[in-house]
């Protein structure tokens, strides 16, 4: 019998970029979801998916032999960290829970558990390995996910150790590309859309964050690489390093491809959004690289092929 895979978050834009890869190897997948309507429409097509109606913030029950799982479940709104802190941190904590609670039922034999750059907090080091941790403040409320994930992570190699589940831990980059939705609130999104619609990029930081980027299907490719080949109880940074640069290096590249726009600074707008600390996160990849993994797409690539996307969305 194939192995099966069962993908959370599975309506999500890795999560559903990682199904589709999946279905077009002819991979048996369980794509849970909370909104089974939704996940039907993105996969009914596809004859090797099946989809499973899942909160995972609540146990579940699934028949059959699972061989991996791959956590992608999580919220992504920086606005939802500071205005839904409590729920941001159980929603974590609980998915985290309950998806390795199946892994330990089913015996799995990989579960990827995918983290953000952001559990490495504001670290001095350049650039950032998987030891490298810098100051992240338990008192900021917009702490609320990167605490989270640290913990979830704990919580996993805490299983692994304990009850055998062999975790793998991806810290992703920022993550982009095709199916990314104009409504994101994230920079590369809000950009994007100004590019797309001819406006402005207004920036309403000094924009001096620095961090790399993933393009989606590399960040998918990563994956399973690290399901396949990655170690027990070990954490790998994905992102795509030369697209390291600060956020008003990225505005001022792209305005400078897409004339009339250009950079516009507006700090006015600035709370209540969501933005994380100023940070300089250049990740190294060179412990997935000695997996055979490497990124393939690049910044300008990545924001073209965004850009395209939402121009067709509003086209006539």
């Amino acid at each position: 019998m194939a192995e099966t895979f069962l993908v959370t978050g599975s309506t999500g834009l890795i999560g559903s970029a990682l199904v589709r890869a999946l279905a077009r190897d002819g991979k048996n997948t369980v794509a849970a979801a909370r909104n089974v309507a939704k996940a039907k429409a993105m996969f009914g097509a596809l004859p090797s998916v099946r989809v499973l109606e899942w909160d995972v913030t609540k146990p579940v029950r699934v028949d059959g032999e699972i061989a991996t799982i791959v956590h992608a479940a999580s919220e992504t709104s920086s606005r939802a960290f500071v205005e839904r802190p409590v729920e941001t941190i159980l929603s974590v904590l609980d998915g985290t829970r309950n998806a390795l609670a199946l892994a330990r039922e089913k015996n799995v034999r990989a579960f990827v558990y995918l983290s953000t750059m952001e559990v490495y907090g504001a670290p001095e080091a350049n650039p950032v390995s998987e030891r490298d941790y810098g100051y992240l403040d338990p008192l900021s409320v917009r702490s609320s996910y990167p605490e989270a994930k640290r913990l979830a992570e704990n919580l996993c190699v805490a299983h692994w150790r304990e009850y055998g589940v062999p975790v793998r831990i991806v810290r992703l980059a920022q993550t982009f590309g095709e199916g990314v939705k104009r409504s994101d609130a994230r920079v590369f999104a809000q950009f994007a859309g100004a590019i797309a619609d001819g406006r402005d990029i207004v920036l309403h930081t000094a924009g001096r964050t620095a961090r790399c980027y993933c393009h989606v299907d590399d960040a998918v490719e990563a994956i399973r690489t690290i399901a396949g080949k990655g170690r027990d109880g070990e954490a790998y940074n994905v992102a795509n390093p030369e697209t390291f640069c600060t956020i008003r290096e990225m505005a001022e590249a792209l305005c400078a491809a897409n004339p009339p726009s250009r950079v516009v600074l507006d700090p006015s707008l600035a709370d209540g959004r969501g933005y994380a600390p100023e940070a300089k996160l250049n990740l190294s990849t060179q412990k997935i690289e000695a997996l055979g993994w490497r990124a393939r797409v690049g910044l300008a690539e990545m924001f073209e092929c965004l850009v395209a996307e939402f121009r067709r969305d509003v086209a006539p």
